[in-house]
């Protein structure tokens, strides 16, 4: 094993600018698939703490009155998706409401009367799909007191139909570059083995077997994908620590952020798939040379 190596990395330095465009390639492809991978992982632990359980606040209408409360939350008691519930008169809301704009409520004075409605607050367990909470939205909009229901809907749908446009396009670029960096390595393999054919044909006329001589191109294949996809990741990283630093001081006092980068698991994953790219380029180049 260690010859194998050893001519691996002679052929390596031998045809130095082959093998550089070979693993910036790889890594280029590496990044690509990066890039995605870290926004699914972030975007996916967003979506996850949702799905442990949300509010939603159900507005009543106008034909309301307070005896009609204990049935309603009766009736909300029996639906499975309901955690708790906190009834909220329009009485306590308009004093939230002033309260809140304590600094801006000089209009909330010449109020005449309450133009808020009663509404109650909910807690919904996990759901695992958005369609889920949609379903029970709708169930509770057809009880006959019930104005509206909000739980976020508009931005939320819109955010998670941007998201899986964002995966489907994020497939087709990761499935581009792929085929690109396979490409790529292949041809490298051919054109490294062009240059010592001849050496090639002396090891078969002194016996040599098809593993002897493929193996240092397999190994050569291996350690392009392998450097490809370090080189590629240390991109991302460099990256993500700097734009990551920048939205920390800018955003920090705003709004709470928790970025984070790559899993080790996913790492291990990108690594060992690159190392593989390398090996399956040189695959496809010598299983068409030596027929």
């Amino acid at each position: 094993m260690t010859h194998f190596v050893k001519k691996a990395l002679a052929d390596i330095r031998s045809n130095r600018f082959l093998n550089l465009i070979t693993i910036i390639t790889i890594s280029l492809s590496i990044l690509v698939v990066s890039v995605f991978l870290l926004f699914f992982e972030n975007v996916s632990r967003v979506i996850e703490s949702w799905n442990q359980g949300g509010r939603a606040m159900i507005y009543l209408n106008d034909t309301f009155t307070m005896d009609m409360l204990p049935p309603l939350e009766s009736k909300l008691d029996a639906m499975a998706e309901i955690e708790r519930m906190e009834f909220i008169s329009k009485e306590q809301a308009l004093e939230k409401l002033k309260k809140d704009m304590a600094d801006r409520s000089a209009f909330l004075k010449t109020l005449k009367e309450n133009p808020l409605p009663h509404a109650i607050e909910i807690k919904i367990k996990p759901y695992s799909s958005f369609d889920q909470i949609q379903v029970l939205a709708e169930n509770l909009k057809a009880i006959e007191v019930v104005e509206d229901v909000e739980y976020g809907q508009g931005w939320l749908g819109k955010f998670l139909n941007i998201f899986n446009l964002f995966k489907m396009t994020g497939y087709a670029m990761c499935s581009l570059f792929f085929f690109i960096a396979l490409f790529i390595t292949a041809n490298t393999v051919r054109l490294a083995f062009y240059s010592r054919r001849l050496e090639v044909e002396i090891m078969r006329l002194v016996g040599a077997t098809e593993t002897f001589i493929k193996a240092p191109f397999y190994v050569e294949g291996l350690l392009q994908g392998f450097l490809g996809g370090v080189l590629g990741l240390a991109i991302l990283l460099v990256a993500f620590l700097t734009v990551v630093s920048g939205i920390s001081q800018n955003l920090a006092a705003y709004v709470y952020l928790d970025i984070q980068f790559l899993s080790l698991k996913t790492i291990a994953v990108i690594i060992a798939g690159s190392t593989f790219l390398g090996w399956f380029g040189c695959y496809l180049s010598l299983k068409q040379i030596l027929k």
